[in-house]
Formats: C-alpha cells, structure tokens, sequence
C-alpha cells in the first residue's frame, strides 16, 4: 500500500466516524416530529377513515407552517458551526440566542394567521363534507404548538453546530414517547376523540422546548453571551434564512400541491396517501441526519479554512447517503404487509397504498444523494442558490402533478411525478456541488 492509498483510507476513516458520531444521534432528533405524526395516524386511523383523512389535511398545514421555518435549524446551523471552526464559542451561543428569539416572533405571528382562518385553509385542500370538521379541530388544536416547535429547531440548530447531536436524540425519544402516551390516553381514556390527539402533542411539544431553552441559556452562561434580545442579530438572522425560506416554501408548495391533489382524488386515495407520506417523511428524515452530520462538518471545515477537508467530506457522505438509500428501500418492500395495517383497516385505502410504497422504495437511493448535497450546500451557506434550484424544481412538478387528476391517474401516478421531483432536485445539486462555487472559506460567509 503507497503512502498516499494509506493516507487516502485514514482520511476515508475519519470522515466515516465523524458522520456517524454525528449523523446516529441527529436520526433520533429528526424524525421527531413525523414520528409524532405517524402516531397520531395511527392511533386516530382507528377512530375511522374520516378521521384519518381530516388528520392528513390538517397535518400537511401544520407541517408547512413549522417547515417553512426550518431555516431556523439551517441556516443557524451552518452559522454556529463555522465559528466553532474558527475557534469563537461566545459568538457561536450568541448567533443561536438570536434564531432562538427569531422563533418565538415567528411562532406568534403564525398562530395570529392560521387560527382564524383555519375553515378556509382547509376548505383550500378540497376536504370533503365528513373530513373537513376534524381537520378544522386538529389543525386549530395543534397551531398553538408552533411556537414550541421553532424554538426546538432554533435551538437545534445551536446544539448542531456545535457538533452536540446526542441532546436532541435525548430529547426527541423523551418527546416522542410523552406524546404517545398522552395520545392514547387522551384519544381513548378522555374519549376526546382527534382533539385529544391534537392536546397531546402540543403538550409534548411545549416540554420539549422547555428542555431545550434550559440546556442553551445554560451553555451561554458558561461561555458569556448574552440572552438577551438583540435587534440588530434578530435580523441578521431573518436576513440569512431567507433564502433558505424560499427554498423551503417552495418544497412545501409541492408537498402541499401533491396532498390537494390526492384530497381531489377521493377519501380513500387521501387516507392512502398520508400513511405513504408518513413513511416517506420519516425515511426522508433519516436520510437528512447524514446532511445534517454533513452541515456541521462542513460548516466547521470551512471556517478552519480547510477546503479540501470540506471536499473530502462531501465526496465520503455521498456514498453513505447511496448507500443508506439503498437499505432503506430494501427495508420499505420487504415490510410493506406489516406496515400498512397499523395504520388502517380500510381494504380500499390499502390497495390504494401498496404501488405507491413501491415507488417511495425505488426512490431512496436519490433521495439519500439529494438530501446529502443538500446539507453541504447549506453548511457552506449557499442559500441563494439553494433557493433558486427548488424554484426550478417546482415549475418542473407543479404541471405534472396538476395532470394526473386529469388524465385519470390515481395515486400510483402522484408519486411517480414525486419521483420525477427528487430526480430534478438530484440534477440541480450535483451540477453546483460539482462545480466547486460553494467553498468559501472564514468564519462568516
């Protein structure tokens, strides 16, 4: 073995533990809130099939309204991160206290928004005459827990970057199985039906925050930054989640686009389809764990001035996202018989579902490239062109999806033109990735 194979393999090895010692804890934190929504599925599933569907509408609102925000956990990421690498903790806490504060105006103003005009937001989707009553009751329910959600992305972010991914796992499980718990015996024990559903995970929610808001203010305590709210970085930080802002609505667009659609199609296909979308989210956030190991690291290479160890990284991380893909597909087929009936009864909505599992399988390994490409760009802060990348992809979808009501297809076809998506999505990212433009070394951008 030559000198240079060896020292090729170390750096291989260093990449792969730091992924892991990252990426394993992130899962946990991640899929926290599909898993909150996989177990409000599958314990309001069987309450009947209306319930389900209003669940699913509702629930597409109430993650756009939190996901539109996830720059809160990106973009504060990416900043934390660089300054770790370059060697200034104080500055780091100080730039999360200032998403932290960002996340708690937005989180009020969303609540201002959605509570009244919740009959509308839902008659939007095209929510049928039996659905739309317990979408209304969720969704209403449940907005009063937003602002708990972004604090917990603001502060996610902060632990991210500075490579702390082992408290949000310890967080997520603790949120995840309180809301189970609080699920169930307010579902079935107060007979609250989905309105107990929607009070349980609020509560988890809020504790979560809770938890969170504790372990910063201590870590700025012991490094000196300031808790106070400063204006002037509350609105650097709006200032540089903006791009990241259009990127994310314009994903949610389509993810929204893709539940209307499905809600046109009739009950059955929207029941169908929020169980599909369930999985595909929650596979969709264990692919972004590696992209969030990916933004860390890369934040911190950058800011150490080290381009080449920010290369190496991407190139290391795109092969663990092929190959995770790959496995979590494999693992989507082989458990599809066993998947779908915790979550329905319905023969209908399972017959449904099935061809559609299919295609989410076959997808996992674009979407593990997709998601691990899209964290390197965004721990290097290249957010304008994120944006611009997801505009496109959304011009591409948008008539496609539109089509398939039209031309007879059913659900089986929705995904397809998912898939479509993701393989646009894949195409914009390697071109940048590729062409070198995102490695800007320092501290800041």
């Amino acid at each position: 073995m030559t000198q240079a194979s060896a020292r090729s393999r170390n750096v291989r090895r260093r990449h792969d533990r730091e992924i892991v010692a990252l990426a394993v804890p992130a899962f946990g934190a991640l899929v926290a809130e599909p898993l909150f929504v996989m177990a409000d599925s599958a314990i309001v599933g069987h309450l009947g099939t209306a319930q389900l569907a209003g669940l699913g509408i509702a629930s597409a609102l109430l993650t756009t309204a939190v996901s539109v925000f996830v720059f809160l956990a990106y973009a504060t990421t990416a900043a934390v991160s660089r300054r770790v690498g370059a060697g200034d903790l104080q500055s780091a806490i100080r730039q999360g206290m200032d998403g932290i504060w960002l996340a708690l105006l937005l989180g009020a103003a969303v609540i201002a928004v959605v509570l009244p005009t919740a009959p509308s937001l839902v008659e939007l989707f095209g929510a049928s005459d039996t659905a739309a009553p317990y979408a209304i009751t969720y969704l209403r329910i449940s907005t009063l827990g937003i602002p708990a959600m972004l604090v917990v992305l603001a502060s996610t972010g902060v632990l991210r970057g500075l490579q702390n991914t082992r408290t949000p796992l310890y967080v997520a499980i603790a949120g995840f199985l309180a809301n189970a718990v609080l699920n169930v015996v307010l579902v079935y024990g107060a007979d609250l039906g989905i309105a107990g559903s929607a009070w349980g995970t609020v509560i988890a929610q809020c504790g979560m925050a809770a938890v969170y808001l504790w372990v910063v203010v201590r870590g700025a305590h012991r490094h000196g930054a300031s808790l106070r709210p400063d204006l002037v970085g509350i609105r650097a930080s709006a200032q540089a989640g903006a791009p990241l802002l259009v990127r994310t609505l314009s994903l949610r667009a389509i993810l929204m686009i893709a539940t209307a659609v499905a809600a046109r199609l009739g009950d059955a296909d929207i029941a169908a389809h929020q169980i599909v979308l369930s999985l595909w989210s929650l596979l969709a956030f264990a692919l972004d764990a590696i992209a969030i190991a990916g933004q860390a690291i890369i934040g911190r290479y950058l800011g150490a001035g080290d381009a080449q160890g920010a290369r190496d990284a991407c190139r290391r991380m795109v092969g663990w996202g092929v190959a995770v893909g790959v496995a979590l597909g494999l693992l989507v087929v082989l458990s599809r018989p066993a998947f779908l009936p915790l979550f329905t009864g319905d023969s209908a909505v399972k017959e449904t579902a099935l061809p559609a599992l299919v295609i989410v399988a076959v997808s996992q390994p674009i979407c593990g490239v997709v998601y691990v490409l899209d964290g390197v760009l965004m721990g290097a802060g290249d957010g304008p062109y994120l944006a611009w990348a997801m505009l496109l992809t959304l011009a591409v979808f948008t008539p496609v999806a539109l089509l398939v009501p039209t031309l007879g297809g059913g659900l089986t076809a929705l995904w397809a033109a998912m898939t479509l998506m993701m393989a646009m999505r894949l195409l914009t990212l390697w071109l940048r990735t590729r062409s070198g433009r995102w490695i800007v070394t320092g501290a800041t951008r």
